[in-house]
């Protein structure tokens, strides 16, 4: 019997190997298998970070639609709230675009800037660019402002707009989102616009939405407006029923 069917014979049979070395058949007789083989070739540290999907330097996008909504008060009407991005973790391209159209044959109003943002500290960024404002009338205006989140995980932004023959007009903006359920979730937002004219407009809502998804979510809620003008003030109060996306 020659060494190797020794060895499987003694290990068949139960036997310590110490025995079966005793009987001659040392470990001088393993034949070891071959080293796997592989077709990665050495990588750096970068070509691994983007090969594993890892990379904090590849940029990325998203949109997200937070208001596509219908507006049920004396006056119906449909609005809007959507903001898109695309950038690293420090420069941004942002857009926005807000607004409200009419059913009642009024001029459709919105606001739309298009911004650069850098990021300042770990909660707050800054942003410089353009807007311009349809309705009505229509403006041009430089923007300069401020995002982050405040203490108390509420979303602030504050931007000053300075426009043609020296206008200046404020905008503030304040949410949370109030987590009921997994899914149930409340949403506080506050906004202040005022201009230089005297022109202020104030604006509260309350949305309550379920998320089918992180990335579809049906609501329902209530919206206030208040405008303060030289001559007079209005406010108007209604119902909102609408779709928040995000991709």
């Amino acid at each position: 019997m020659s060494a190797r069917n020794g060895l499987m014979a003694a290990l068949i049979c139960g036997l310590p190997l110490t025995a079966a070395a005793a009987e001659g058949y040392g470990p001088s007789e393993h034949v070891p298998p071959d080293p796997p083989q592989t077709q990665v070739h050495p990588m750096s540290d970068h070509e691994m970070a983007v090969m594993m999907g890892m990379d904090d330097r590849a940029p990325y996008g998203k949109v997200q639609l937070d208001e596509l909504e219908l507006r049920a008060s004396d006056h119906d009407a449909f609005g809007w709230d959507t903001a898109a991005w695309y950038g690293g973790d420090v420069d941004k391209l942002r857009i926005e675009s807000e607004g409200e159209g009419a059913t009642a044959g009024d001029p459709a109003h919105s606001r739309n800037e298009l911004q650069w943002e850098r990021v300042m500290s770990r909660w707050w960024t800054m942003r410089a660019g353009w807007r311009h404002d349809t309705g009505t009338e229509s403006r041009d205006w430089a923007s300069f402002g401020i995002a982050g989140l405040a203490p108390g995980f509420i979303e602030l932004a504050a931007s000053v707009y300075v426009g043609e023959q020296g206008r200046v007009a404020l905008r503030v903006e304040a949410d949370r989102d109030l987590l009921i359920t997994q899914r149930l979730v409340l949403r506080p937002e506050l906004e202040l616009d005022a201009y230089d004219g005297g022109t202020s407009d104030l604006t509260a809502g309350l949305r309550l939405r379920y998320e089918l998804r992180r990335e579809v979510a049906p609501y329902v809620g209530v919206r206030w407006v208040r405008r303060d003008t030289d001559a007079s003030d209005h406010s108007d109060l209604s119902v909102v029923a609408g779709l928040r996306l995000w991709f």
